[in-house]
Formats: structure tokens, sequence, C-alpha cells
């Protein structure tokens, strides 16, 4: 089920929250874990089985650890550690990696191997990180395991960040699980927030999708450079206002429902560095690994060399993380060795006045945007030639890519272009629930007076499409 969609918006939403705010609060937790598992399977069927697996292997875990830890049984907590580790890799390595290792190994020409390709579910990269967050913060006596399962699974389900994040760890969840404010006042700036993320996905990423589209489906090699630029510039934009939007919307629900989710992006084409984007950009994958990998394997605390080796195995894995295709390992190689030279060169570093700014960010855009070509290619050389037709001359601009834009599509893409030039510190969904007084009920009113009804029109004529991030 997409947010984008009439059944979420005009049948799931209204009977979810008209149900949660009806009934008494010692069943709310039952009737959103009720929800969230409706809204899984509506689009999982009986995938969702393995997010019920997941569930129950870790809040047994989670008890083995947390005993361990009352008790000062070091080998219980590894055990509890290493058995919730295992089996949330392994779910997530054969579900979303074994076609492609038989491809792989198909390839090599030894002999095809049988095989019935696996179904991706839905959001397993992101529920997989989550529940292993909760037996590792239980181990590490951040908080105390949970004795009811169902809140523990409510944990994990929530539909709002369920299938693509924030990805949001038990620390930061733990204590809204038994006590958490609803209001009138966090009701309406939840709408409020929902409905910016809506329109950032509907109006702006879901009008430039066909012109990315369009690009990387034409013959890379001879792919003008208008064409070309094009295609990357669409596609630069699609995946920050569909991913940000869809991240806006989870936030915004979780309001809604008395949560508060950490945010998720902070304006990345607003960075003066590749370090200063992975401060901003899937900003709860970032924090994931930096304090789940990168410190485990000792940070910067080493020397020189272990500290750049650290850095690059947490980039190799976050790109694997994004899904099994070579593309996604070397747009993780590639963003590793940037930060890798940033440390060199001493460029990392963002705080107080940056000198050059404007060169520095236009930098910065020119390097990300290079990685999403090797990100949205289908394979490595489609990718090199990709590039190859951004940086030379010759080829002509597909007719599909000059059919895809149209009135709406340039409006979008002048939005999307246009909020690479405001100020780094201006974050429009903060800007919505930030605001107080007259100016803020005056956002609030105009995003879901005026927004929120325009863009549902849209919706119910059926002009939306799947999340990006689904898929990965």
């Amino acid at each position: 089920m997409v947010f984008s969609s009439v059944t979420f918006l005009f049948f799931f939403l209204p009977i979810c929250l008209g149900g949660y705010y009806l009934i008494g609060r010692r069943l709310r937790n039952g009737w959103l874990l009720l929800s969230s598992l409706v809204f899984y399977t509506w689009g999982g069927g009986a995938l969702v089985l393995l997010l019920v697996i997941s569930t129950v292997v870790d809040f047994a875990m989670g008890w083995i650890v947390g005993t361990g830890v009352r008790t000062n049984r070091r080998t219980l907590v590894r055990f509890g550690v290493a058995g919730s580790v295992l089996v949330n890799l392994g779910l997530l390595s054969y579900f979303k990696y074994a076609n492609f290792f038989v491809e792989q190994l198909n390839s090599l020409g030894f002999g095809d191997i049988a095989w019935t390709s696996v179904v991706l579910p839905i959001g397993i990269s992101f529920f997989t990180f989550q529940s292993m967050s909760y037996t590792i913060d239980v181990s590490r006596g951040r908080v105390e395991h949970l004795r009811n399962i169902l809140d523990f699974g409510l944990y994990v389900t929530l539909f709002p960040q369920l299938v693509a994040g924030p990805i949001v760890r038990f620390h930061e969840i733990s204590d809204q699980l038994q006590d958490r404010v609803l209001s009138i006042e966090r009701f309406a700036s939840g709408a409020a927030r929902f409905a910016h993320g809506l329109a950032k996905k509907v109006l702006i990423a879901d009008a430039v999708a066909p012109i990315a589209d369009a690009a990387f489906a034409a013959e890379a090699a001879g792919l003008g450079p208008a064409g070309a630029w094009l295609g990357v510039a669409a596609y630069t934009v699609q995946i920050y206002f569909d991913f940000s939007g869809y991240s806006d919307m989870a936030i915004g629900l979780g309001t809604m429902l008395g949560f508060d989710f950490p945010e998720n992006f902070r304006r990345p084409y607003s960075a003066v560095s590749i370090t200063d984007f992975w401060r901003r950009w899937h900003i709860t994958l970032s924090n994931w690994f930096r304090d789940y990998v990168y410190i485990p394997l000792g940070g910067s605390r080493g020397s020189s060399v272990r500290t750049m080796a650290n850095l690059w195995t947490v980039f190799v894995l976050a790109g694997i993380w994004h899904g099994a295709n070579w593309t996604f390992l070397l747009w993780g190689v590639y963003h590793g060795g940037w930060l890798v030279a940033e440390r060199l060169t001493g460029q990392r570093s963002v705080d107080g006045e940056v000198r050059w700014a404007p060169l520095r960010r236009a930098i910065t855009l020119l390097a990300v945007m290079v990685g999403w070509v090797v990100f949205r290619s289908p394979n490595a050389t489609f990718a090199w030639e990709y590039l190859g037709a951004m940086f030379t001359l010759g080829g002509i601009t597909p007719e599909a890519v000059t059919a895809a834009i149209d009135t709406r599509a340039i409006v979008a893409m002048g939005l999307g272009v246009a909020s690479v030039f405001l100020p780094g510190n201006l974050v429009g969904g903060l800007l919505v629930t930030g605001w107080r007084g007259v100016r803020g009920a005056a956002v609030r009113i105009a995003e879901v007076a005026v927004a929120l009804p325009y863009v549902m029109i849209v919706v119910a004529s059926g002009s939306f499409s799947p999340f990006l991030y689904y898929q990965f």
C-alpha cells in the first residue's frame, strides 16, 4: 500500500486514525499493531510472515540479552546478539541477494543452476536493520528489554516508517511505546507535515520521473549531452523529492499518532562536501552504520589507514544495502572514495564559516549527480556510457526524452532546481512543524486546506507512482 494511493488516503488512513482516537488508551497499541500488519499484508501478502518471524526472533533474543545483562552473563548477551544478527542478515541476504548470486554463478559458464527467482519483500532492508538495533541497544544497556511482545511488535511493524524509513532505532522510541502525547495541535502539525511530503512526492517527484525514466531507458552510447544531463538532473530531483517526501509523510503520520521520529533529510543538495552530504542525506541510515558498524570497527580512533579502511567498509556495505547489483557496490565505493579523499585533504570539515561555499556546493552537487548515474543505471557498462554522453559531444536527445517534457514537468524541475539555491539551513519540513504563532498556523492551513486537497485530486486521477525506496 502506497501513501500516495487512493486506497491509503481515502480508506486505510481515515479508518486507522478514527479507530485509534476513538478507542481507549490501553487498546491503542493493539489497534495500531493490527493496522500495521494489514498495511504490510496489503502489499506484501504472505511475505508478512517474514516480518512476524523477524519480530518473534528479535523479541526472544532481546529477552535473552536482557537476562544476560541483568545477571552479568556475557555468554547470554553474545548469544542473543549473534542470534538476532544472523537471523536478520540471513533473511536479508537470501531474499535480497540470492537471485544475484545465482545469476553471477551461472554467468561463469560452469553450468546453469536450476533456480526459481525469490520475490523481494518490501521494506526488508529497513525492518531488519530496525529490529536488529533492539537487541544491540539492550546489550549495550541503553534500554531494558520489553516484556510485552505486542509492544515490541508495534515497534517493528509501525506502518508510517515500516517499508522506507526513517530507520527508527529502539532507544529513540522505547519510551513512546508506553507514553505518548496526543493533542489537536500535534495532530494538526503532523497533518501539515504529511501534506508537505505528499506534495513533494506527487507534484514534483512524479512529474519529473518520466524524463529520468526516458533518459535511462535510451541507448546510452548514442545519448546526446543535453539529453544525458537533463535525465540525470531529473533523477537528482526525483530521488530527493520522492524519498524525502516519504520521510516527511512518515514523520507527519508519526506525529499524528503521538510518536516523534528522527529527521531523515536536511537539504542534502546544499552540502559543501560529500561528508556534509551524508550528514544531510538519509541521516538515519548514516547514523545506523556509524553506531553499529563504523564505531565498533574502531571508527577514527586508530591509525589513518585504519580509519580510511573503516570508512570505505561502511560505504561498501551501504552500497550493497541498497540492492543486489554491481552498480550499488560501485556507488558505495565511489562515495567512500570521496570521503577518504576529503579526510586526506582536510576538506571534510563544515563547522563554522566555509570558504568558497558556492563553489564547494556546486562541486559537491556535481559529484553527487555523477554518483546518481551509477546508482540509477542497470549495469556498469550503461553507467560508463551514460557518463561518456554527459561529458562528450555528439549524439542526439531521444524523442522519448523530449516527449516527456511537458508544462507540469518543467514547473516541477524548476521548483526542484530552485531548492538547491536556498540557504542550507532552511528545511521545509521543519519549518512546517516548527513555526509557531500566526505564521505557523497560516503555513499549516495552506498545507492542509490548499495543497492537500489539490494533491488528492491528482492522486484520485491515477497520476502517481510507487516510492523509489520501496525497491531497496
